[in-house]
């Protein structure tokens, strides 16, 4: 005897669960998570500092981070090659800076440099204009000292020959004079765009330092060989180490600079990360490692249309500050050497040993040893940094403070995360970055299945220009379980443009209705 219900079902019993339900989803593999960096600590500048650094990220919309790694990169331009770090020793650190922010066109990077940079810009037309007399009367000087070893040599050369050994010699000592007069630079402090060659000189003509300071990422091209057709990489590293340098070029004196201090300060594409880490040597020497890399998320599609615009008094302050830092280390010639209080040296020593104990193999940093094994010199120059903008009056009168080294290791634990971040992506597969972007546009736009053709006209404006773009990244989500290819529905034979291929959304994609 037959129940209803089983005279329903009866002849059906040969059909499996997923003829009368659908297929079968397995739980969906995660792709490889992407870690939540942190913000920049703004709190861990000086008040003044800080306040600049929150009021541009304001009136730009932009991710604080850009701001502030830039602040960093204006005082170490401030005080590069005129201040030292001395840790503990003859462990010595001077205080300038590579950093790196990576954005997206569209971030008004460009804005946000204009208004950190130009009270240093302004700093340095006062040098130029305080120079002036000085070098003037050094041209006069040297320009009258030529004129009377040329006027000697020549009496000299007319001489009679009782008289010719003596005016050759004081021909002579004209000469030697003329050459020991040299005529001072004109100050520069900030460049952009500089090949190797040319940095050379401007650190023999600057006593020493010079920053490049950039919107754009046209250094590392330059760096590739733009100009060369291969990487030059010498002035860069020994740029930021302060390793000696001399530079030898036919027809002209050779020049020697004992400690050069590059900082750089730049803002670039973050393709551009991708494309220095296949720079020939850029690994290997230890380029990259020299580099504190910020990779903030954008504000672009959330930004404030009405922000608050930047305090007169905030910017005031700033370009006071900032302005007599600058002017008060530009003619020191012996960098300032600054130390540490036993508290602070604790703090310092401390966070030596936790990079020591992360940096082993099977350590959290080991991945990224060649950077981790610079970040505790990287903590004591933004420490000397931060203490000089504590005190740009009398900083080199005063040790920096342990409460100014802990500000210091906040820092750097915001660049190692970043640092993290970025040495993982130089080593991603694309298609990782790619999958994400489809996944994330699947969640936000829920729905039970899709064709290649109407994703593409979704996305096409952003990171997949080709349809084909779509494969790698369509290929990955499959293989992890997130979406499903539909089998092709038979030809017609009437030939015509074969269908898109259609993809069915995991369950997890697709909450269910509510009742």
């Amino acid at each position: 005897m037959t129940t209803p219900d089983n005279d329903l079902w009866a002849g059906f019993d040969h059909l499996t669960a997923e003829d009368i339900t659908g297929p079968v989803w397995d739980e969906p593999v995660p792709l490889n998570a992407r870690r939540e960096l942190p913000t920049f600590p703004v709190d861990a500048l000086p008040a003044w500092l800080g306040g600049m650094v929150a009021a541009v990220a304001e009136e730009t919309q932009t991710p604080v981070d850009l701001a502030g790694c830039l602040a960093l990169a204006v005082v170490a331009t401030a005080a590069g090659g005129r201040a030292t770090v001395c840790v503990r020793g003859s462990w010595r650190e001077p205080v300038n800076l590579y950093t790196a922010v990576a954005l997206e066109p569209g971030n008004r990077k460009s804005a946000v440099f204009a208004l950190m940079v130009r009270p240093l810009l302004a700093a340095e037309r006062t040098l130029v204009e305080l120079s002036g007399p000085l070098r003037a009367e050094a041209e006069t000087t040297a320009r009258l000292a030529k004129a009377a070893a040329d006027k000697a040599a020549a009496k000299a050369a007319n001489a009679e020959p009782d008289k010719r050994d003596q005016y050759t010699a004081e021909a002579i000592s004209l000469a030697q004079t003329a050459d020991e007069y040299t005529v001072p630079a004109r100050p520069q402090l900030v460049t952009d765009d500089v090949t190797p060659e040319s940095l050379g000189t401007l650190l023999y003509e600057q006593r020493g330092r010079v920053a490049v300071l950039s919107a754009e990422g046209d250094i590392f091209d330059i760096i590739a060989g733009r100009y060369s057709g291969k990487p030059n990489l010498g002035i860069f590293l020994k740029g930021h180490a302060g390793d000696m340098v001399r530079v030898n070029r036919m027809g002209r004196d050779p020049q020697h600079i004992e400690a050069p201090a590059v900082t750089m300060g730049l803002a670039i594409q973050p393709d551009v990360l991708d494309s220095i880490g296949r720079v020939d040597g850029a690994d290997g020497r230890g380029l990259l490692a020299r580099f504190l890399y910020s990779k903030p998320a954008s504000l672009v599609g959330r930004r404030n249309l009405t922000p608050d615009l930047i305090p007169e008094p905030v910017a005031t302050a700033y370009t006071h500050h900032l302005a007599g830092l600058t002017l008060a280390l530009a003619d020191w010639t012996d960098p300032a050497v600054l130390t540490l209080t036993p508290e602070a040296d604790a703090v310092m020593l401390a966070y030596q040993r936790t990079t020591e104990a992360r940096i082993g193999k099977g350590g959290s940093l080991h991945p990224i040893v060649k950077w981790a094994s610079k970040r505790d010199g990287a903590v004591a120059r933004i420490a000397g940094l931060l203490h000089l903008a504590t005190h740009p009056d009398t900083g080199w009168t005063l040790p920096i403070a342990a409460a100014t080294m802990a500000a210091a290791t906040q820092l750097g634990d915001y660049f190692t995360a970043h640092a993290r971040t970025v040495f993982d992506a130089m080593g991603a597969d694309p298609a990782q970055d790619a999958a994400h972007t489809l996944l994330t546009h699947l969640r936000e736009n829920p729905t039970a299945a899709f064709t290649k053709r109407e994703l593409f006209r979704v996305l096409s404006r952003g990171d997949f220009p080709a349809m084909t773009d779509l494969d790698p990244a369509l290929a990955l989500l499959e293989e992890h379980g997130w979406i499903r290819q539909q089998p092709p529905p038979p030809r017609s034979g009437r030939g015509g443009r074969p269908p898109s291929p259609r993809y069915d959304t995991h369950p997890r994609l697709t909450p269910p209705r509510a009742a």
